[in-house]
Order: C-alpha cells, then sequence, then structure tokens
C-alpha cells in the first residue's frame, strides 16, 4: 500500500510512432507505410527496453498485446513458499490478526484523525515497520509474498493504519532497499525497521500530480561538491508530520558528459527532518483514511549530505518508477482483505435479517449481491498474489499486471462496499458497524499510486509500444524475405487464419483443468479479438492513438478482464487438479468471471464504438464552454 501525495507519475510521452494510413497488412507496400517507427512510453514504465527483450518478455500482458500466449507466470499457478517461509508466515499471522481484533480500535482512530499511540506501539513491537527490510538492519526479511499476505490482514481491519504503515515502507523507504547504497542502508533501515523513525515519500506538488515530470522543487549543488541545497514544497504527503526520514524528488541540473551541456533532470534523495529547513502544514481534512497522517511538506534551505543522493544523479524518475511499480501489488492484497471483511459484514446481517417471513439472504437479489461480492474477491486475491509469486521469483515484467491489479482492486473493493453497504440497509449507513468509514476509505485507492484513469492509458499505451516494436520487426523482414522466412511466416499465417475467422490456433485446453474448458474458450475469444482490435487501432492511428482515450480506456478495460480470467482459470485449475476441499467453490467462481468478462470484452470490443465517443467529446466541450450543465429545466427557466 502506499499514501497520498504520490499522484503517480504518469506523464504520457508522446512517442507514439509515426504511421499514418491502412487497418490491415495487406500488402508490402501498406505495410511499410503504417508501421510505427518509435514505442510508446509512459511515466510508470520501466527504464526503455530494447526491442529482443521486449519480444522476448515473458509478461502474460505483453503477450495479449502481440496475439501471443506467454503462459509461463501464470500457469501453473505458482507456490513460491519454502517450509521455513510457510512456518514464518504462520508464526506471524495469529498475533497480527489478534492485535487487530483486541487492541487496535479503527473508530477511534479515524474520530481522533491519528493511529492511537498505543496501536503504534503495539505495531513496532511486533515489526510491523520492518516487514521487508533484512534481519541484518533489524527487520523481519519478507518476500513479497509474505508481505501481500501480513497487509491482507491490515487491509481487512484498517485501512488508516494500513495507509501508515504502508507509506512508511512499501514507497516511504523502498527506495533504500531498492537503491540504496550499503553505507545508507546501515545508517538508516535499522531506526527505520523499529519503527523509531517513520518515513515518507515526497512526490506530488501542488501543480504536479500525475505528471511526475513537472515538479518544480530543486536541488543545488555546492561548488564544493558536499552537499545539496533543496528548495521546494510538496502536497498530500502521507506521515508528512511524523516523518523523520523523507524519499524526495527534485529537479537538479544535471551535466551532459557527451556535449558538457547542463540539463534538468530528477534526482531522489534521502532528506532528514534534523538536516532543518524541513516544516510541514497541518493535518489535512479528508474525506476517508482520517487515522493516516496527511500534509504538506515545506523544504527551504534544507542541506543535504551529497551521500544522501539515492541512486545517481539525474535517475530520480527511475527511482520514482520503481518504487511505484514495486509497491502496487501491495494494494490489491489490501483490498483483498477489505474485500472479506465487507463481506463478513454482509454475510452475518443477510443471514440474521428476517423480511417478508424469510431471512433476507433467500431472496434472489441479496443472493446475486453476496455471489459478487465472493468473485470480486476471489480474483482480487488471486492477482495479488500471482504478482507477489512472479516478483520472488525474480520476473522482471510485471509492470503492466501490477497495474491492473491495482486497478482491478481498488474498484473491486469499492463496488463490494458500496453493495455491502446496500445488503445492510439502514444499518449500513449507520455509523456504528463501521461500513460507512471503510466506503470513505475506500475511495482514495482509486485515485492514489496512479490515479486509475491514467493506469488505464499506461497500460494500454505500454502494450502499444511492443505492438508497435512487432510491427517493425515484421516490416525489416519484409525488407529481406528470404532472410526472414520464420517472421513472415509466422506473422502472415496469424493474419490469414484471423481473416478467414479460425483465429490464431492457439488454445488454453492443456493447461487448465477439464472442467474449465468452457472458460478457457472464451478467454481464448477474447484474446483473439482483443489482438485483433489493439493491431488495427495502432495500424489507422499511428502517432496520434495517444488522444483516442476513449478506444484506449476500452482496451485497457478488456486487458484487466482477459488478464483476471487468465489468473482465476490457473488458481481453480490448481485447486481442482490438488483435490482441495474449495475446488468446486471455485471453480463456479472461475466460471462465472469467465462468462460476464466474456460478453463485457465482446460487447466492448467488437466493434469498437466511435460513435459514441465522438459524441461525449461533444457533450463535454459543450458542457466546460458552459460551466455546467447546458439545457435549462423542463420549465425553460
Amino acid at each position: 500500500m502506499a499514501g497520498l501525495g504520490m499522484g503517480a507519475g504518469l506523464r504520457l510521452l508522446r512517442r507514439i510512432p509515426p504511421g499514418i494510413g491502412a487497418s490491415r497488412l495487406q500488402s508490402t507496400h501498406q505495410a511499410q507505410a503504417v508501421l510505427p517507427k518509435t514505442g510508446t512510453s509512459t511515466a510508470t514504465a520501466a527504464p526503455p527496453k530494447t526491442r529482443s527483450s521486449l519480444e522476448e518478455s515473458k509478461s502474460f500482458a505483453v503477450g495479449m498485446f502481440l496475439g501471443r500466449l506467454n503462459v509461463e507466470q501464470v500457469f501453473p499457478y505458482p507456490s513460491v513458499l519454502t517450509e521455513e517461509e510457510e512456518q514464518t508466515l504462520q508464526e506471524l499471522v495469529p498475533p497480527l490478526s489478534r492485535f487487530f481484533k483486541e487492541v487496535n480500535n479503527p473508530a477511534k482512530n479515524d474520530a481522533l484523525g491519528k493511529v492511537e499511540d498505543e496501536t503504534m506501539k503495539g505495531l513496532k513491537e511486533l515489526g510491523a515497520f520492518g516487514l521487508q527490510v533484512p534481519p541484518e538492519f533489524g527487520g523481519l526479511g519478507l518476500n513479497n509474498t509474505q508481505y501481500a499476505r501480513l497487509v491482507q490482514i491490515v487491509g481487512q481491519h484498517d485501512l488508516g493504519v494500513g495507509i501508515t504503515l504502508g507509506a512508511h515502507q512499501s514507497i516511504g523507504f523502498k527506495g533504500l532497499l531498492l537503491f540504496g547504497n550499503r553505507e545508507q542502508k546501515e545508517k538508516y533501515l535499522p531506526r527505520l525497521a523499529t519503527g523509531e523513525w517513520v518515513a515518507a515519500f515526497c512526490l506530488t506538488e501542488p501543480g504536479s500530480g500525475s505528471d511526475a515530470a513537472s515538479i518544480r522543487t530543486r536541488a543545488t549543488p555546492s561548488p564544493c561538491g558536499t552537499f545539496w541545497t533543496l528548495e521546494g514544497e510538496k502536497l498530500w504527503i502521507s506521515n508528512g508530520g511524523i516523518a523523520e526520514l523523507f524519499t524526495v524528488f527534485a529537479k537538479t541540473p544535471i551535466k551532459d558528459e557527451k556535449t558538457g551541456e547542463s540539463k534538468e533532470k530528477i534526482t531522489a534523495f534521502i532528506v532528514e527532518r534534523g538536516f532543518g529547513g524541513v516544516t510541514h502544514g497541518p493535518p489535512e481534512k479528508k474525506l476517508g483514511i482520517r487515522a493516516s497522517n496527511t500534509t504538506s511538506v515545506h523544504f527551504s534551505d534544507v542541506r543535504i549530505p551529497a551521500g544522501n543522493v539515492l541512486g545517481t544523479p539525474g535517475s530520480g524518475f527511475k527511482v520514482a518508477m520503481a518504487i511505484l511499480n514495486n509497491g502496487r501489488f501491495g494494494m490489491a492484497a489490501a483490498m483483498a482483505g477489505t474485500i472479506r471483511g465487507l463481506m463478513e459484514h454482509a454475510v452475518s446481517h443477510a443471514s440474521n435479517r428476517t423480511q417478508f417471513g424469510a431471512k433476507i439472504h433467500e431472496f434472489g437479489a441479496i443472493q446475486e449481491k453476496l455471489g459478487r461480492m465472493a468473485m470480486l474477491h476471489y480474483v482480487t486475491e488471486s492477482m495479488a498474489f500471482l504478482i507477489s509469486a512472479n516478483m520472488d521469483r525474480g520476473d522482471p515484467d510485471f509492470q503492466i499486471e501490477a497495474a491492473i491489479s491495482k486497478i482491478f482492486g481498488s474498484e473491486a473493493a469499492w463496488a463490494v462496499a458500496d453493495e455491502c453497504i446496500q445488503v445492510m440497509g439502514g444499518m449500513g449507513f449507520m455509523q456504528e458497524p463501521g461500513v460507512e468509514r471503510v466506503l470513505r476509505d475506500l475511495r482514495i485507492f482509486r485515485i492514489f499510486e496512479g490515479t486509475n484513469d491514467v493506469l488505464r492509458l499506461f497500460l494500454a499505451l505500454q502494450g502499444c509500444q511492443v505492438l508497435g516494436l512487432q510491427l517493425r520487426g515484421v516490416q525489416a523482414a519484409l525488407r529481406d524475405p528470404l532472410g526472414n522466412v520464420g517472421v513472415l511466416t509466422g506473422e502472415v499465417a496469424k493474419r490469414i487464419r484471423r481473416k478467414a475467422g479460425l483465429g490464431s490456433g492457439l488454445s488454453l485446453q492443456h493447461l487448465v483443468h477439464p472442467e474449465l474448458k468452457d472458460g478457457a474458450q472464451q478467454t481464448m475469444q477474447c484474446l483473439e479479438l482483443f489482438s485483433e482490435t489493439t493491431e488495427a487501432l495502432l495500424l489507422k492511428h499511428g502517432k496520434k492513438i495517444v488522444e483516442e482515450q476513449f478506444a484506449l480506456k476500452r482496451v485497457a478495460d478488456a486487458a484487466i478482464d482477459i488478464y483476471a480470467m487468465v489468473v482465476v482459470l490457473s488458481r481453480a485449475s490448481r485447486s481442482l487438479s490438488s483435490g482441495l476441499p474449495t475446488a468446486q467453490h471455485e471453480r463456479l467462481l472461475a466460471l462465472s468471471w469467465c462468462q460476464e468478462a466474456h460478453e463485457r470484452v465482446l460487447g466492448s470490443l467488437r466493434p469498437l464504438p466511435t460513435r459514441s465517443f465522438r459524441n461525449f467529446r461533444d457533450l463535454s466541450g459543450a458542457v466546460v464552454e458552459n460551466g455546467g450543465v447546458v439545457v435549462p429545466t423542463p420549465l425553460g427557466f
């Protein structure tokens, strides 16, 4: 999890490949005229990769855009914990669960606008402030999967506390773990692991939210080169008022070794409050997560030792994006826990509330709500632990999947909270059960660590980048057909099969359990349509595809649905093959999701409704020009 103040750094760089014209690879000349020449990029992307590395990516999401089945990271559903790691987790889960049930009081934290002192003390004693800090620096040294399981417990009970912990370690000092040198780690991690010092992540500014590259905070090197002087302001910083250590991003003058010119680039710094010149504003009054301390942070003539640069000067953008990419999976885990807690409220009420002579859980309308809650929980949880396992195995490409899990989890939890209140009726609207607090707390999760709207564009454009590189490869092969028979044979055959309505010939049937074959078939039908649609869009719009945000949103929604289909098929297949007691229940969950997702994908991509996009663009322009609603009341005044 993470806190406010990281708006997410999703500046969409308009580097979508040029290419105008045809929507099909109908001939060599047409192909050469329309194939993209450069790739898309977004601020959340990992450092640029070569064409070969993208082509060899094992990411399932990358494969979707290429019309391939990259199943290595998805099938079989991974189990990464060693016997010792499982034992460690089993020892940690019970005391943490008891703590949140017996000690922590989420309603009181919410009312106080802070985490109670007794709760903070208890969390420190449990080691909750250093979950992933290596033992040599005083932490528990948990891997991502272990971390996700504990975050799930926190998310189930108190998101305000979760943000305090997450802003501290998921992003606050995550940069130290990823990029810190030995000296920096030895100096800071022991205090951070025990909670003696709390950390914060400082990226967002008053004029810079999703567009992280536009930050104005500056750091100037001293003539002697021994320190930097920091000036600026950061906004909506989680833990801003209680932190002693800040990961701060600032623009710095960096000399180009080749040209000798000085250019402005972002650099990451480790800043102590004790350096002087670090102040904060009053706690923000927020809709939710009120227990989480959120303030502005001001830096005035702050002298930072040269040794406190995180990474290298000028690499701050890479540092920020790596931190966010590495932290996103935890949000899905937290949301899975939140959904679990909400379902307990909904089921308890539905099982005890009698109306019209029957318990309300016997009514079809309530059954649909509870069934859909269970399905959304299953998808969210399955995504979270699949991605954490991929990370623990060292798989390098998980950025798109992590973005998908953040989008899906935050929206699934919001939908479940809304329906939970509906199931509980008037009781759900009251403060006492605590569901209204959870609803308020959840609203921010669709905004921070990258707003879901911008993350959708990120994943769609990132996929278009990969597809553009593939099409460039075909273009190069067309120039030397005899030397690239293999490349051309595969690509031409794929297009001929699709044009004939035969599909690509790819299948999931050998990977999923036989009882899930219908879901596998539906998934492949969606994948075929998705690949065909994205390719047609890129060939039609070329570099201007970045402006087709109505279409890109539908592409992203389809990608999310398809990835979720594959994830639940994988998890349910493992359960069925292992004969788990819950296997038939999981089969129903997986098949239900695949059926609904299949209908959505086909409905949104076949055909892509460009006319309605134009309508909404015109309507938006009119209301903006008018400052609100254009049409008067039916009364005429």
